[in-house]
C-alpha cells in the first residue's frame, strides 16, 4: 500500500505535542440523571488549561467509550464543549487530541469529526475486535489522511493486546504519524516499544509519551539508548493527570530540570516516583482490578467541587469497596500529590 500523506498540520499546537507536555484524559461530566452537565464539563476544560496543560485529549477511555452509542449520542457534543472552552480561554497552543474508536470507516467518520471541530491529532484505541496488526496499520494510514495521528499501546487489564515490535516500527513508519502513547503497564513491554519505534526511518518524527500511569516518573526520568541514539519520553498523556493536574505541570518542569544535571532534584524524584505510583493505585482501583479507575478520577474531582458526583454513562461503574478510604489515605500520606488549595483559589471562577 502506498505511504499515506499526512493531513494539513498546525504547527504551533504539534511543536509543542513534539516538544513534550501535560496532556490530561478529559472526563465527562453527569448530573445525578446521568446526562451532560455542560457547566461542569467546561469547568474541567477551565481547570487543565489554568493548571498549564499543554493539551487535552476528549473522547478516550476517561470521557467513557459509551459517549458514541446512538442512545447516548454524547461525542460530538463534548468534543466540540472542549473545543469551543479552549478558544475561549486560551490565548496559548493547546494540543487538542481526540480518541478514534472501532474498525476504520468509524475511526475516519471520528477523526473527521474532530478535525471538522479543530483538534490536531488523534488518538487511536486498540481495541479492535478481530483486527490483526496489518488491519491496525491499514487502518491508521486510512485515519492519517484526516489528521495526523497518535499511537496507544494499552494494557490488557482494561481491554488492550500485544502488539509485537515490528508492528511499533512498521507503525512509526507511517508519514502521518507523530507519537506513541506507550501504556501497556509492563516494564518489558514498554522498553520494546522505545527500542522499535527508535528504529524505525522516521524516529525523529516520532514522539514517545508515557501512559503508563503507574510509572509515570520512572519513565519521564528513563534515558534509553535505543537504535544508536538516547530517547526519553517527552511528556505524558495520561488519566492520572485528569487530577492533580496542576501538580503534574510542576513536575514535568522538575523532570526537565532534573534531566539537565540536577541531581539532587533527580534523586527526589526518584524517592516520590513510588508515592506517586501508590496514589495512582488508589485512584485507578488496583486492587479492584482497575474496574473503579473512572469512578475514582470523578471522586477526586468531586471532593474538589469541580464534578458534583462520581456517576458514569454505566451504572455499574462505580467506586470498588474500600476504593475512597484508599484515595483519603493517599492524599494524607502524600500531600505533595495534590492540588486542592489551587482548585479551591480558582473554582468559582471556572464554574461560572
Amino acid at each position: 500500500m502506498p505511504p499515506t500523506a499526512p493531513a494539513p498540520l498546525s504547527t504551533a499546537a504539534l511543536d509543542l505535542l513534539a516538544q513534550g507536555t501535560v496532556i490530561p484524559a478529559h472526563p465527562l461530566a453527569l448530573d445525578e440523571h446521568r446526562r451532560l452537565d455542560e457547566r461542569r464539563q467546561r469547568a474541567l476544560t477551565r481547570y487543565y488549561l489554568a493548571a498549564g496543560a499543554g493539551g487535552v485529549a476528549v473522547g478516550v477511555h476517561t470521557t467513557q467509550f459509551e459517549i458514541r452509542e446512538p442512545r447516548v449520542g454524547l461525542l460530538r457534543p463534548v468534543l466540540e464543549l472542549a473545543a469551543e472552552t479552549v478558544d475561549r480561554e486560551s490565548d496559548r497552543p493547546v494540543v487538542r487530541v481526540a480518541g478514534a474508536c472501532g474498525y476504520t470507516a468509524q475511526a475516519v467518520a471520528e477523526a473527521e469529526l474532530a478535525a471538522e471541530l479543530g483538534y490536531h491529532a488523534v488518538l487511536l484505541s486498540p481495541r479492535v475486535p478481530g483486527a490483526d496488526e496489518a488491519g491496525l496499520l491499514d487502518r491508521a494510514r486510512a485515519v492519517g489522511e484526516v489528521l495526523p495521528v497518535i499511537g496507544f499501546y494499552l494494557q490488557e487489564a482494561v481491554g488492550g493486546r500485544y502488539l509485537s515490535p515490528s508492528f511499533w516500527s512498521r507503525f512509526a513508519d507511517i508519514p502521518s504519524v507523530v507519537a506513541v502513547k506507550t501504556a501497556p503497564f509492563d516494564r518489558y513491554r514498554t522498553a520494546e516499544v522505545v527500542d522499535a519505534v527508535s528504529r524505525a526511518d522516521r524516529a525523529r518524527e516520532v514522539t514517545l509519551y508515557t501512559g503508563n500511569d503507574d510509572a509515570i516518573l520512572t519513565d519521564l526520568l528513563t534515558p534509553y539508548r535505543a537504535g544508536g541514539e538516547l530517547r526519553w519520553f517527552a511528556g505524558g498523556l495520561l488519566g492520572q493527570w485528569a487530577v492533580w493536574t496542576r501538580t503534574a505541570v510542576t513536575l514535568l518542569e522538575e523532570v526537565r530540570r532534573a534531566r539537565a544535571g540536577d541531581h539532587d532534584l533527580l534523586v527526589d524524584l526518584l524517592r516520590r516516583a513510588p508515592q506517586l505510583t501508590e496514589a495512582n493505585a488508589a485512584v485507578f482501583d488496583v486492587r479492584g482490578a482497575f474496574r473503579g479507575c473512572i469512578a475514582g478520577v470523578h471522586e477526586v474531582l468531586r471532593r474538589q467541587g469541580l464534578l458534583a458526583g462520581t456517576w458514569c454513562l454505566d451504572p455499574a461503574e462505580q467506586l470498588s469497596p474500600g476504593q475512597a478510604e484508599q484515595i483519603t489515605r493517599v492524599g494524607a500520606a502524600h500531600p505533595w500529590v495534590t492540588d486542592d488549595t489551587f482548585v479551591a483559589e480558582h473554582l468559582d471562577d471556572w464554574l461560572r
